[in-house]
């Protein structure tokens, strides 16, 4: 988001600091509303909503005419078809389209190269990232519902904070495509939108950053589950005693948990995960300690499951820190997941939750 402030050398300090956020603070999580709060202090210091990642910049407004242009629509893909018209004028940079084959639907994004030639720059994997919530968000409001986003691929090499698409996009993205596709069932196209002028002026206070907000209830129980969890370490709580402290069955959790795109076992993973990046990285606690506050019965145990998280073992994650200035290299087997940046999204987040999920 701070790649168009530096392109332009502008100094991202003072937004920051009027967000509240601090990124030196990497074991914790920008809580949702000073990551909007910063979205609209950047557009409002570039006079840009594409935050001058884009070769023509996005005015001001165009937001909200985007909405306004949705008004009326009798169905989701019209409403769709009439955004796609919208911002091909306003964000001539992406080749926009909806694409229909039988049960299926295809939204397409394509910069045409027209975002430079590094494919995994951060600027272009934002522009991407931020315009596919766009639309998906916008779309999600105006039907009054998440809309399940059965796959996602795209077009640039897995990012250090790919775990987090799945709270985001979908569990099931890929990456290094020749261009973003967003698939989603056909008949979700069909819903009517449930929104009207009225609920539009409402929504319309805060925009364009409360486009981040959005998601925050549909995923309500996963945060409800990563909280108990992490407040219950040491002990390791199984889905059953979770679904007692909710109240609900364990057959009701696990459902409620499928539909928010995500799994016990996997809040579970990424919650010791996210704690053990940042216990391992702003203290000098022994491993063992970290592994037993952790709720692992022995060292070997966490030992495989740090390993599996990041390709290296506790000890190489710490070295590399050291030796990196504060940056784990990415492990070198093409099936291992690159350790995340220490300075990258380890923030606990309302929004995103845990990495996993």
């Amino acid at each position: 988001m701070l790649a168009g402030l530096q392109r332009r050398g502008l100094d991202a300090t003072p937004l920051l600091a009027r967000a509240g956020i601090d990124l030196a603070e990497t074991d914790t999580r920008i809580p949702v509303e000073r990551y909007a709060l910063l979205y609209n202090l950047c557009v409002e210091a570039l006079e840009d909503e594409a935050f001058g990642l884009l070769p023509e910049p996005m005015r001001p407004g165009s937001f909200e005419f985007l909405c306004r242009a949705l008004l009326g629509a009798p169905t989701l893909g019209e409403a769709l078809l009439r955004a796609i018209r919208f911002l091909r004028i306003v964000l001539p940079a992406f080749r926009i389209e909806l694409r229909m084959d039988g049960a299926r639907a295809e939204l397409l994004l394509d910069d045409g190269g027209s975002l430079g030639p590094g494919l995994d720059a951060p600027a272009r994997v934002f522009a991407y990232e931020w315009l596919l919530r766009l639309l998906h968000g916008v779309a999600s409001w105006f039907v009054g519902r998440g809309l399940a986003l059965d796959a996602v691929a795209f077009p640039y090499a897995r990012p250090a904070h790919a775990d987090d698409y799945a709270l985001v996009y979908t569990e099931h993205s890929s990456f290094d495509a020749p261009q973003l596709a967003a698939r989603l069932q056909a008949n979700l196209l069909a819903l009517p939108l449930r929104r009207d002028e009225a609920a539009l002026v409402g929504f319309l206070e805060g925009a364009p950053g409360k486009i981040t907000t959005l998601y925050r209830r549909d995923r309500e129980m996963v945060f409800r589950v990563r909280d108990i969890l992490r407040d219950a370490l040491p002990q390791n709580l199984s889905l059953e005693e979770v679904a007692e402290r909710l109240h609900v069955s364990p057959r009701t959790l696990h459902r409620r948990l499928e539909e928010e795109g995500s799994g016990f076992r996997n809040i579970k993973e990424a919650t010791r995960r996210d704690i053990a990046y940042a216990r391992l990285a702003k203290t000098r606690q022994p491993i063992a300690r970290i592994a037993a506050e952790l709720g692992y019965a022995d060292p070997s145990t966490f030992y495989r499951a740090f390993v599996a998280w990041s390709g290296m073992s506790p000890e190489q994650f710490r070295h590399r820190l050291a030796g990196n200035d504060g940056l784990p290299a990415a492990s070198a087997g093409p099936d291992r997941r690159p350790a995340p940046a220490s300075t990258a999204g380890r923030q606990r987040s309302r929004e995103f939750g845990p990495t996993e999920a």
